[in-house]
């Protein structure tokens, strides 16, 4: 690593990994410089091609003004950089480290006498400069797109045989997106994962620095829209009454949107696909889940939170039911635990 990247003298500390993870990250500090990233990726489910690919639309919305935290060129001048160890490939890639902290790391408090619509502005605001950069975006090595891993195939080995109303109402779900304009306008380069845990805020300015395009690929803008809108819940989750609930997120939403069209223009027609995207985003959850079970070599099974997000998809209960008697304050976003 200190031949590929210049790392002599830097202290070098492992970055705890979340469930699922598909890497591993580094910490690499040094007094004189700039805190850096090294990420490593050992899973043998992506290729050079597609991780060139992501790297390549990174450094590409860094140098056109997006608010991102940079892909740094190797000694040898290359944005990933292969190592080959007892027959098993590794692409290693550079990060400059996002200034500022999590909201996680902060106990969810924004800036001391701030309010937190600024927050909710800002994540509208950057995102949407983001889609507007992916508008003029031409790769030189390509994502892969939505349908490239969401299709019926891969639905029906992937989900148990004892679910068949999940897996009828997922690809009920697909034939629906199938019918979809893929206009420049609505469908691009996306993150895919736009979340506060992928993003850091300095909690100076508000200003938020993305990171972590590890699932990024070409979808409908509006997915990291909606993801936007499940992400809102959690501010208002404990909440008793559905009427305040619903008044809040419709508040919350306004705003991020505003930030939005700051940036970017949004048809009112892609708008009103809120409630499909948000089902899109349970599925992506859904499989997700059943993946790291997959990739672990554990059994499938169904925890409280996975059962809820199954029962809200086969139902077509809108909203991740957070305004449906499904949802229960007490124990949010869970449900009875499916046997399977």
């Amino acid at each position: 690593m200190n031949e590929l990247y210049g790392l002599e003298g830097c202290e070098i500390r492992l970055i705890n990994a979340h469930e699922g993870g598909r890497n591993v990250a580094y910490n690499c500090d040094k007094a004189d410089s700039e805190a850096k990233i090294i990420r490593i990726a050992f899973l043998s489910d992506r290729s050079r091609e597609d991780i060139l690919g992501e790297v390549e639309y990174i450094r590409y919305l860094y140098e056109h003004g997006g608010s991102v935290s940079n892909v740094v060129n190797s000694q040898k001048g290359n944005l990933l950089e292969t190592i080959t160890l007892n027959n098993h490939t590794f692409f290693v890639c550079l990060f400059e480290k996002a200034k500022g902290g999590m909201l996680v790391e902060n106990n969810y408090q924004y800036r001391e006498g701030v309010p937190i619509t600024e927050y909710y502005y800002n994540c509208g605001k950057v995102l949407g400069k983001m889609h507007q950069l992916s508008k003029g975006y031409t790769p030189v090595h390509s994502r892969y797109d939505f349908f490239d891993k969401y299709n019926a195939d891969y639905i029906d080995k992937l989900i148990p045989d004892s679910l068949p109303l999940l897996k009828e109402k997922l690809v009920d779900l697909l034939t629906t997106l199938e019918g979809m304009d893929r206009d420049h306008e609505s469908f691009g380069m996306v993150h895919f994962d736009y979340c506060d845990g992928n993003y850091m805020i300095d909690f100076n300015t508000g200003q938020i620095t993305v990171f972590d395009f590890d699932n990024s690929c070409f979808c409908w803008y509006m997915y990291d829209l909606a993801n936007l809108w499940t992400l809102g819940v959690g501010w208002i989750q404990f909440e008793q009454e559905t009427d305040k609930r619903k008044q809040f997120m419709d508040d919350y939403f306004k705003t991020v949107l505003d930030g939005y069209r700051s940036e970017t223009r949004i048809e009112d027609s892609m708008l009103d696909t809120l409630p499909l995207f948000i089902q899109v985003t349970l599925m992506e959850n859904i499989v997700d889940a059943f993946e790291v079970m997959r990739n672990n070599g554990e059994d499938p099974e169904c925890d409280e939170e996975l059962s809820y997000r199954i029962k809200c998809l086969e139902d077509d209960i809108p909203y991740v039911g957070f305004f449906h008697e499904i949802y229960s304050c007490d124990e949010p976003f869970e449900y009875e635990k499916r046997d399977i």
